[in-house]
Formats: structure tokens, sequence, C-alpha cells
């Protein structure tokens, strides 16, 4: 592995979104940001690699490669399998905001592999490992379509301070996804229509539901039930007071 061709301030850019990214990266040991090279077969680590575009006050893209073992404890979560990208996904903002406001898209799960070399394949790819004191657990790669100058890095390539290190050390398993955020969602009832009904829909229309009134509302994550309960108002809004809890697998 070499170093990329750019300058002290752009490698100091990389490694500071290296290290927002594993503030809130999922791990299972403590880890540090380690230096900057090009992204090649000596950055490709086993588990998955989640890549994701970014536009706004800078566009690029990022990829975020993280080891087996969190992909198998998504996998065999107690809450059923979970979303490897959505639990992924605030690394990747993380580390594209170090360069502004950006929008990011939805990402991508690929094969670290596939996703290392099409960034390599670019102009001003370079790749952060994030390792212990043993080897690379995880790699935080970017590229931008123009990399800050040092005379227009806004205040932002300054030279890093400590590396941040993950605070989840020596936690494997369900401990390494306490921190994970996931998608909750509340579901009232279903129901299913025809094309025609549905473009028949006017104000004021009442769309019946397969739920009867007072029956408990369905609590789900990512799509999986987990719980029922109660529809209350806390403070203006809707809640769930929580009536039951619903085992993996009996939904």
């Amino acid at each position: 592995m070499t170093a990329p061709t750019m300058t002290a301030p752009q490698l100091a850019l990389a490694r500071n979104a290296a290290e927002a990214a594993l503030a809130v990266l999922p791990t299972s040991r403590a880890l540090f940001a380690a230096d900057p090279v090009i992204p090649d077969a000596g950055t490709v680590i086993e588990g998955q690699a989640i890549t994701a575009r970014f536009t706004g006050a800078a566009s690029g893209e990022v990829v975020v490669v993280v080891g087996q073992d969190l992909a198998d404890a998504l996998r065999e979560s107690p809450l059923g399998e979970l979303d490897l990208t959505a639990a992924v996904r605030p690394a990747l903002e993380a580390a594209a905001r170090v360069f502004g406001p950006v929008v990011l898209d939805p990402g991508q799960l690929m094969e670290p592999e596939v996703a290392l070399s099409a960034l390599a394949a670019k102009d001003g790819a370079v790749a952060v490992p994030l390792r212990d004191d043993e080897a690379v657990r995880a790699v935080v790669a970017l590229v931008l379509s123009q990399w800050p100058g040092d005379d227009a890095s806004g205040g932002l390539a300054q030279q890093p301070g400590p590396r941040i290190a993950a605070v989840m050390g020596g936690r494997g398993g369900l401990d390494m996804l306490h921190d994970v955020e996931m998608e909750v969602s509340a579901e009232l009832g279903r129901t299913r229509m025809s094309v025609r009904e549905l473009l028949s829909l006017t104000p004021g229309a009442i769309v019946e539901l397969d739920r009867a009134a007072g029956s408990p509302a369905d609590l789900l994550v990512n799509g999986r039930l987990i719980a029922r309960g109660e529809v209350v108002v806390v403070d203006e809004n809707f809640g769930i007071r929580i009536t039951e809890i619903v085992a993996p697998g009996a939904e």
C-alpha cells in the first residue's frame, strides 16, 4: 500500500473523515485511523462494504468496509436480520459531512473488493484503514470530484488532533449493536385496493383498514414486527404504549 499523491491538508481531511465515521461506527474493538493509502488489494478485508454518493458543498463518493463480525451480528440479531446499510449509514454521513453540508444517497451494499476497486479507478481516491494493534478491522475510503486546495479548505484541512478510538472496545455479538440506530414505525392497519380505487380517491374519502377500532397498533423496526400497543397522545404528539412484545419469528 502506497501513500496517495495528495497535499498534506487533503490527507488531513481524509483522515478527519475517517475519524468522524469511526466515532459512530459499530465495532467490537477499539480502533484508530491509520495513515491514508491508495485503495488496492491490500485494503480489502473480509466483510461487507457500503458505498454511497453525496452532493452539496462537495461531491464525491464514500465507502465504509466493516468486518464480518458486524455483518454476522446484524444477521443474527434477536430482532431478526437487521439492515447493514442502515446500521452503517451514520458513519457514511459523518464522513461526508466533514466536507460541508451534503446530501447522501441511500447507499448500496457491495463486496469490499468490488467497492474499493471501483473507487480506486477514480483520480484522487484515498482509503484510511481503521485498525487495532493487530490488524485492519474496517476501512473508510472516499473520492471527491474536486478536493479542497490548500487555500480553499474552508478551515477544515487542519492537521488532525488525537486519533479517535471507538468507545466500544472489547465488545462482540449483540453488544456491538446497542448503539446502532434503526428506523422504528407504527402501523394502525393495512388494506388492499385496486388501481381503479386508488385513482378514485378524493379528499374526504374514507379508507377502511383491516383492523377493528380499539385494536392495538403494530410497532415495527425496519419493517419487522417487534411489539404491539395502544395509541396515546404525548405532548400533542402520538405515541405507543407497549402492551405486548412479539418474539422473533412469532409475527
